[in-house]
Parts: C-alpha cells; structure tokens; sequence
C-alpha cells in the first residue's frame, strides 16, 4: 500500500480537511468521509463548567440525524463532548465512563476529571489518531472546576475556555471576544448559545439545536434542546390514500383436490 506524507500538526478541523483532501487524491479514502461536521464548547463560570453542542450528525454531504446528542454521560459530575466520528466518540466515552464506574465502586469516591482525561487521552494515543475522535471534557471534583481537550492522537490542553469542531473558529471567535473570568451562570450559559450559533450559521456541517449541560458542585444540569435556530417553517405535507380494496370473496381449495399422487415407477436418477 501507498504512503504519504500528511500534516500532523495544528488545528483539528483545517488540518484534518487537508489530510483527508490529500488521502483522497492518492486514492487511499473514499470521498464520503472527507468532511466532518460539528461544533463543540466549554467554559469555565463562577460555579463550575458549562458545555455546549450542536446536534446535526453528517455522512458527507448528507445530514443523517437533525438530533443527535454530542454530550455523552461521564460520570455524575463529568461530562464530554465529542466532534469527529460519531460511532468512535461514543464508543470511547461509553468505554471510559464504564471504567470510572467501577473505580467509583471499587474506592467508594467520585470520579475525578483527571482520572477521566489520562483514560481517554491513553487510548486515543495507541491508536495513533486511527480513532477518529475530538474531545471536549468537563466536570467539578474535589479540586474545583476542570475543562480539557483532547485531540485524536492524545494530545490534549487545559484551558478557561474551549472550542473543537469544524465550526470551532466561528465558535471561538464569540469566547474571544466576550469571555471573561468569573462569569455567573446565566451568562455563560448565554456566551455558549452564542458561541454553538455562531458554528451553527457559519459551518455547513453543524446545525439543528443547542444543548447545553451544565455542571456544578453537586449538580448537573442538562438542557436538552436549549435553543431551536432553525425550526420547520413550512407545514409538512400529508399524503392521501385511494380507498381500500375489498374482499368480496374468499374460496379456499383443498390441497388434496388438485394434486394426483401416483404411486410406482422408475426411479429418479442424478
């Protein structure tokens, strides 16, 4: 098999773009997985961490889910949003929020989101970036407030304010220009509708709804479908049937009247 060499390094979405532009002309991937859409958020406020997503699934050019969920369960006081692959995202935050499971059962005390982040970004990195999966990690411990990301080749950051997706720049030029520190609730809850928007009408890839969840000490909130951007302004069309045939009469035959069985003769031969 052929090999090339690709770019490895700078921004998930622009640089994924091109590597896949690059595998497709050398014939090494079909055309249908060259773009990926979505936008991912998270923030640190006062309290604790608000997350944020859009909900349109692709398949190339094709929107295959209008209402997806991007932000998968953790743990009670951890949760992650996931850009890229849909089937790679969920397949790895289901693997690791089992493991923090169990360690909760085994230590009887919360799940830490350090724990959560070494655990994702260790097996994302022995794949090698082969697990298509972007990754926006949030929760509240013991130790306060924490907000990661994670790349598919493991790298990851810790940051006051994060976006990933391919609607990520758009995203982040809201958090750039209106996030401040020690922000209450309700306007990080507001900057992160604005900044999901922002991906939402700038990015053809992502769409459809706003969710939000929002974690603090003690609590998480999750606002499934917070906002609607786009609603169905035309009525749906029903369609009308013919009346239904009826049966006026129903006549059974006996099998034995129709079939003769006669009995001797030559055997088959093959």
């Amino acid at each position: 098999m052929a090999t090339i060499d690709v770019p490895q390094k700078g921004g998930f979405s622009f640089d994924l773009c091109r590597r896949n532009e690059m595998l497709v002309s050398k014939g090494l991937r079909s055309p249908s997985f060259l773009k990926t859409g979505t936008t991912i958020v998270g923030l640190i406020f006062k309290d604790g961490v608000i997350l944020g997503a859009d909900t349109r699934a692709t398949e190339g050019p094709i929107v295959a889910d209008k209402n997806c969920e991007k932000i998968h369960y953790m743990a009670p006081n951890i949760y992650c949003c996931g850009a890229g692959t849909a089937a790679d995202t969920e397949a790895v935050t289901d693997m690791v929020s089992s493991q923090l499971k169990l360690h909760r059962y085994h230590t009887g005390r919360e799940s830490r989101v350090v724990t959560s982040l070494t655990l994702l970004k260790s097996h994302l990195f022995s794949y090698q970036g082969h697990v298509s999966a972007a990754l926006v990690l949030g929760g509240v411990d013991v130790t306060g407030p924490h907000l990661h990301t994670i790349y598919p080749h493991g790298s990851t950051d810790t940051l006051p304010y994060a976006t990933m997706g391919s609607g990520s720049l758009a995203a982040m030029a809201m958090f750039e220009s209106k996030y401040r520190e020690g922000m209450s609730k309700d306007e990080g809850i507001k900057l992160v509708a604005d900044a999901i928007l922002s991906g939402v009408f700038n990015d053809l890839g992502s769409g459809s709804n706003v969710d939000i969840c929002v974690i603090t000490k003690g609590n998480t909130e999750y606002l499934r479908n917070h906002l609607s951007p786009n609603p169905r302004t035309y009525p749906q069309k029903g369609y009308s049937f013919s009346k239904k045939t009826e049966v006026l009469l129903t006549k059974i035959t006996p099998l034995r009247e129709i079939v003769q069985v006669i009995e001797g003769g030559d055997a088959m031969e093959e």
